[in-house]
């Protein structure tokens, strides 16, 4: 009953049949109909300030204000933002989905606060839910089938929003498969070239022209250059040019020509010139210059297969975050880690974080928060409208450059996922409707203004959590907090 959840004094008493006649809701109700709500409805005393019920907690009660004045409010963005005001005698209030037997109705839609001293009518919601099938059976199924077939619309327009964000990510995602696949390509058709290069130049030195353990120190060469390629370090551009000079230089003084040519290859390969004088060493000078140049059929041999092996494995890694981010074969709700579900995203937005974007990403992750309860493919459809909305701000102002920060962090019994630009900011009056389904700035066929809505649903309705923005001019952070254990 209403008194277990209000904090003000609960008055022993109840409206009479006649009282209740003359509210709007209740006048063409029947005697027996009118005396059910007498018996089960309390009138409740409030005062000024009282906070009569909190959105998003379990909806128990069916009101209807009788004196005095009340506002109700919304979380919009973090902020309360009222939303109606009034003082009329009869307005209800509180589980108005008492009819629904579905989640929906389960929940307060919204906090509703006593603005002066008054009293309201409190009605238990599942027993006056079980009253109405019986009274207007077929009120019920018309209710009921208006608010299925509201929410089928909006699910419909949602999914339309998630396949337009999925067309987008889907021709991202080509375009990175694209380029490992092509590199792959173009490596397979150097190699083959450069194979039958090796085999002539072996078929050279050795044509009678060199002996079979100056052969067999020949081919341990190789076997140590093959190593090295596999191991080759990363060097900036002027170590590497320094290199090539000096290899070029050596090969220069050794009378073998097109060192120019030959140089950045071994240099490539990890190489340097004590390398090349061991080869001096265990080769004739008349089958030297072969050597050098079937040892160089080499290590482009190995650099091809290795960058082969780095393409095909991009490609794994990338389908493998597909797969992540789809969630394909996986249990709806678990426990995750939601630095998968970021890195898997990211991923889908790959090519929008290069040099030639002018977006740089930076990931600042506490690797020791806890997993978290979750829908994991709907986390992701989260991240991608804010990650989206992001990108698309920074390339919408100044010179379409920008960071893109993503944060994870422990907030008390909750795990923080901040997600932030360095776009232009989003003006207060747009913050406090931001969240607000088919409220969008951008341009016409841009947008359905449904992907903050959802991301607001799937938050704060499925995960019990909750979504914030702070914002001003060249900092907007949208938090993400997740309960740690079960609701």
């Amino acid at each position: 009953m209403a008194g277990t959840e209000m904090t003000g004094t609960e008055i022993p008493t109840h409206l009479s049949t006649d009282e209740l006649r003359g509210l709007f809701l209740f006048e063409s109700l029947d005697d027996e109909q009118l005396a059910w709500v007498s018996e089960h409805g309390d009138v409740v005393a409030i005062s000024a300030g009282e906070q009569i019920l909190t959105e998003g907690e379990p909806a128990r009660c069916f009101y209807v204000l009788l004196t005095g004045a009340i506002a109700m409010t919304r979380n919009i963005g973090g902020e309360q933002v009222e939303t109606t005001r009034s003082d009329y005698r009869g307005a209800y209030f509180g589980a108005t989905q008492f009819y629904l037997e579905d989640e929906s109705a389960t929940l307060y839609p919204v906090s509703v606060r006593a603005l002066a001293d008054g009293s309201i009518l409190a009605l238990p919601r599942a027993e006056f839910a079980q009253e109405f099938a019986r009274w207007f059976p077929m009120a019920k199924h018309l209710l009921e089938g208006m608010v299925l077939g509201l929410t089928r619309g909006n699910q419909a327009v949602s999914e339309r929003e998630r396949l337009l964000a999925l067309g987008k990510l889907s021709a991202g995602l080509t375009h990175e498969l694209n380029n490992p696949a092509a590199a792959a390509g173009r490596a397979a058709d150097a190699l083959r070239d450069k194979v039958a290069g090796m085999r002539h130049k072996l078929g050279m030195i050795a044509d009678g022209k060199i002996a079979g353990p100056q052969l067999q120190k020949l081919v341990m060469a190789q076997d140590e250059f093959v190593k090295k390629v596999r191991n080759a370090p990363d060097l900036s551009p002027l170590e590497a040019s320094d290199r090539e000079d000096e290899i070029s230089d050596w090969l220069d003084d050794q009378g073998i020509a097109g060192g120019w040519d030959l140089a950045p290859v071994f240099v490539n390969g990890g190489l340097d010139v004590a390398d090349l004088e061991a080869v001096k060493l265990a080769s004739d000078s008349d089958v030297f210059e072969g050597a050098i140049r079937w040892l160089s059929y080499t290590v482009e041999t190995e650099s091809l297969l290795r960058e082969i092996t780095d393409a095909t494995a991009r490609i794994s890694d990338l389908v493998l975050a597909a797969k992540q981010y789809s969630q394909m074969d996986r249990a709806p709700y678990r426990i995750v880690d939601l630095h998968e579900g970021l890195d898997a995203t990211l991923v889908m937005f790959g090519r929008k974080f290069s040099d030639e974007s002018g977006i740089r990403m930076v990931k600042d992750y506490d690797r020791s928060i806890p997993q978290v309860p979750a829908y994991p493919a709907e986390l992701n459809q989260v991240w991608t409208n804010i990650i989206d909305n992001a990108i698309d701000a920074m390339r919408g102002s100044g010179d379409g450059t920008g960071t893109l920060t993503v944060r994870t962090a422990l907030d008390g019994d909750r795990v923080l996922v901040e997600i932030g630009d360095t776009g232009p900011g989003i003006p207060p009056e747009v913050r406090q409707r931001i969240f607000e389904p088919f409220f969008t700035t951008k341009p016409v066929g841009k947008g359905t203004g449904l992907g903050l809505d959802v991301s607001y649903r799937v938050i704060v309705s499925r995960h019990h959590g909750e979504i914030t923005v702070v914002s001003e001019p060249g900092d907007t952070r949208f938090q993400v907090r997740l309960p740690i254990a079960e609701s």
